[in-house]
């Protein structure tokens, strides 16, 4: 019953990566952009390192190291998607800096991104950064259109 009265906190997740945000609905992916995989925004990365956006756990490095997961202490997971269609490259371009189970902080690189690979053959980096459970973990106060610096700018808050 007092846990009526209790405030709410917000945290907030910053950008992982440089570039442009852009609103999830513009992904030209429909998993993304139709929100199948959460809600979230998105990053044109100009970007060639993905940082943590938050302290968490790395709860999925991707076989093809194209995507990483975080879970947070109250369960929130969060995807970074880096690039649409670099799955295909069976993780070429990629070296991934964390294993899974390994704690981060804001700010701890996680991936390295060799940008010539992507743009040799023509491969978007647009980067959704999504919140896989926000039915349960919604975001709010999203960031959209303007720049992003890696490691300060917010991109959204979710209620802890």
């Amino acid at each position: 019953m007092f846990n009526l009265f209790k405030k709410k906190k917000n945290l907030t997740i910053v950008s992982p990566i440089e570039g442009k945000i852009i609103q999830l609905e513009e992904v030209p992916d429909q998993v993304f952009s139709t929100k199948m995989m959460g809600d979230g925004i998105a990053i044109d990365t100009t970007g060639n390192q993905l940082f943590a956006p938050c302290s968490a756990t790395v709860s999925l490095v991707s076989p093809t190291k194209h995507a990483i997961g975080l879970t947070l202490e109250n369960g929130t997971e969060i995807l970074m998607h880096v690039g649409l269609d670099t799955v295909t490259l069976k993780g070429e371009g990629f070296e991934v800096l964390v294993s899974s189970g390994d704690k981060v902080t804001v700010g701890t690189p996680l991936l390295n991104i060799n940008r010539d690979i992507f743009i040799q053959k023509g491969i978007s980096l647009i980067t959704p950064i999504v919140v896989c459970n926000s039915a349960d973990h919604p975001i709010s106060n999203k960031s959209l259109n303007k720049t992003a610096i890696a490691k300060e700018t917010p991109l959204f808050e979710i209620n802890i």
